[in-house]
């Protein structure tokens, strides 16, 4: 798929974290195309995320749930979309601990609503269409001291949430061999930046530090993560998604594996420097607290592959990337209350309900 012509491309999941960087991304960088995201904007989804592109003309917002899939269809039928670009999942391994059924519902049957949406509407005339599946290095399973999770590493997911998004990914493989649907897909380590739900460590760790509260670290924290600045992750969605080779996929990584504890008293370190504080005073709030069940031990990406094929690597060095992350969330404070006190929920209710 080239970016030469006129299109109308599908995003979803576009105001949660990740997708609200690419939506910004594809609606600046491609005038001529029409951008439609799609978002449920349950807890993680936030509109403010898109404030300054949201009078764009080529932006469009529409509502809706992909585990609908009368609406979706009948979206489908209405813009004839020429791709698709799915982020929108249930994403937090803790919440798929306590309610697994919510993430097969989402990330599963909402990937097969899509997948089927698009065949009904696409028809076997698949000339300029495209689907993207967005995916994560969990499916992969757990790394040991050494080794990369590869392109054509085993699937080993260990939690109900990568458990569910490897099933998504082997149905998009499915339906590229059985209808020949033009399918492509990425596997990206963690991803850091702004905007990011402080469910999350980063934003987390961020947010306590900011009201001196405890700054909890599952196990011992040696657990050890590839970690990714979002617009590079953007960046790489669009190489892929433009210039990716149609049934391949691309593992996106970071080349900056840190262990949790490293990461989390190197955010001290910054966030103390940022407000003034005496340097590691916040590293007094470290607690370690009980592991998580299915803890998977590390996370690495081999990105060869990308660079290899696409050219893209990751731009963006951790001193820059995690300063950058430190000093957004404390000029945005108020974002923070905002997603933290579920003000903008009501909102939300209020004003896209109907």
């Amino acid at each position: 798929m080239t970016s030469s012509t006129k299109r109308k491309v599908l995003i979803t999941g576009g105001a949660g974290f990740i997708g609200s960087h690419l939506v910004r991304r594809m609606v600046n960088r491609y005038p001529e195309y029409e951008i439609f995201n799609l978002d449920a904007l349950t807890y993680a989804g936030n509109l403010a995320n898109l404030k300054d592109i949201e009078s764009q003309p080529n932006y469009h917002f529409i509502r809706a749930d992909i585990n609908d899939f009368k609406q979706i269809l009948e979206l489908f039928k209405t813009h004839v979309f020429d791709g698709v670009i799915h982020l929108a999942a249930e994403s937090h391994v803790d919440r798929s601990i306590t309610d697994p059924l919510a993430f097969v519902h989402t990330n599963v049957l909402g990937t097969m609503h899509l997948l089927y949406a698009a065949k009904q509407v696409w028809g076997k005339n698949f000339e300029d269409k495209r689907f993207y599946q967005v995916s994560t290095d969990e499916v992969y399973g757990s790394l040991g001291d050494t080794g990369l999770f590869r392109e054509d590493t085993p699937y080993d997911p260990r939690s109900p949430y990568s458990a569910s998004k490897a099933s998504a990914d082997h149905f998009v493989r499915a339906y590229f061999h059985t209808y020949h649907m033009p399918v492509v897909l990425s596997n990206c380590s963690n991803n850091y930046g702004p905007y990011q739900f402080p469910e999350k460590l980063i934003p987390l760790v961020i947010n306590n530090i900011l009201h001196r509260r405890n700054l909890p670290v599952y196990g011992d924290g040696t657990n050890i993560r590839d970690w990714l600045w979002v617009e590079d992750h953007a960046e790489a969605i669009d190489e892929i998604f433009h210039r990716g080779i149609t049934g391949e996929t691309y593992n996106i990584g970071g080349n900056n594996e840190m262990q949790n504890i490293e990461l989390v008293r190197l955010l001290c370190d910054i966030t103390d420097r940022a407000l003034g504080r005496p340097e590691g005073q916040s590293r007094e709030l470290i607690t370690f607290v009980k592991d998580r069940p299915g803890h998977d031990q590390r996370y690495a990406i081999d990105a060869s592959k990308i660079k290899k094929d696409l050219g893209w690597e990751p731009r963006t060095v951790p001193e820059e990337g995690f300063g950058k992350t430190v000093e957004w969330y404390l000029k945005n404070e108020s974002w923070l209350k905002a997603v933290t006190s579920g003000a903008y929920m009501k909102y939300y209710e209020k004003h896209y309900t109907s």
